[in-house]
Formats: C-alpha cells, structure tokens, sequence
C-alpha cells in the first residue's frame, strides 16, 4: 500500500491557467480556470488490496519502494482507470507477489483521511496451488500464520493492521457487512510511528 499526500500530488491543473477559489454556489476552494471557469475537481485515490489466506497463513510482501522500504505490507495499491475493484486487487498481488488469487468478497473498508484515500480490502485464496515470489515492488514474499505475522514495528502502515484485525475477527465462514476503521481512528489520522497504534494494522 502505498502513501501520498495531496500537497505532493502534481497534475497540469495545477500548473496552467487554474486557480484555487470557492465556485458559485459551492462552500470549498477548488480549482478553477480562470479563463472558462471549468471546476477541476479532487478526489480521494482508491486503494484495492487482499489478504489472501492459506491454511491459515497470510500472504504479506516486504516493500521494495519508499515509502516505508523494508516494512511488510499487504498486496495493495491504486486502482487503475479502467479497473474494476476485483480486477485491481488480483492485479496487485499478481505485481507483488506473483501471486494468481481468488476474491471471496470485501473484508474491509478503510477512510484514510490523513492522506485522502478510501481502502477496499477483500478476503481472497489462492486460485490454484499456492505460488508466491517476489515482484518489483517486494523485497521479500512470505505466508505467515496468526502467530508469526510481523510486529507492528515492522508493518508499513496502520491500515496493514486493520486488515488483518477484520481478518483475523471475520473467520473463515460467510463475509458479512465490510468492517471499517477502528473505534480510536474513525478517520484514519494516525501515523504508524504513533505510541498509541501499537495494535494498529
């Protein structure tokens, strides 16, 4: 999974011929033309990941990329335009963890407010015989069971915890409604270096 911040986000809107200013009949800045008066609006990224489970064990990959290169995550990422959310979550894995997967159904729906993303996480499996390496984003691929799953000093990020909290609460049987953020983060403004996310994904 990765992060990024508005601030750090760059696009042509912001470089040529827009300003920032309340539309007519809005009550938030936008940007917009200053010549036609078109409204560039902007929105939260989706990020699309799973945890992919086998006999028990957790597919986690080590990041190869900042930012927070060499902690362990899921296999996650940004929705391509075009993409649906399933076809987005097995394309991750497959790019992470050269993993082919099946998607039981979303797990978890995560607000990331801190950072302007809304996180669909699905339970999946293996498609076939579990077969796992790492692609160029992971340093390492590995299945880890409940017991061996990385501390949570060595995980990226806080939302890697949600999801195998609502895992590890969801079970094997029939998915209900997704879980959402936990109860002391409603809106995911938390850092991972944060004392007090010790228990946090």
């Amino acid at each position: 999974m990765g992060l990024i911040s508005r601030s750090q986000t760059i696009t042509l809107i912001h470089m040529i011929g827009f300003v920032r200013r309340i539309p007519q009949g809005d009550q938030r800045e936008r940007m917009v033309c200053a010549e036609c008066g078109h409204v560039a609006y902007e929105n939260p990224k989706v990020v699309v990941g799973s945890v992919v489970v086998s006999a028990d064990a957790v597919l986690m990959c080590r990041r190869a990329i900042e930012p927070r290169l060499g902690y362990w995550t899921l296999p996650a990422g940004y929705l391509e335009l075009g993409e649906t959310l399933e076809e987005g979550a097995r394309r991750e894995a497959l790019e992470e963890a050269h993993a082919d997967i099946a998607l039981d159904g979303i797990l978890a729906v995560f607000s990331i407010a801190r950072i302007d993303q809304i996180q669909v996480i699905f339970r999946a499996r293996f498609a076939g015989q579990p077969r796992i390496a790492p692609g160029p984003e992971s340093l390492e691929v590995a299945l880890f069971p409940w017991d061996r799953i990385p501390s949570s000093e060595h995980i990226a990020f806080p939302s890697v915890r949600w999801a195998l909290d609502a895992w590890r609460q969801a079970g094997a049987g029939p998915l209900g409604a997704p879980i959402g953020n936990p109860a002391d983060d409603r809106r995911g403004v938390r850092h991972m270096d944060d004392a007090s996310e010790a228990g946090g994904l």
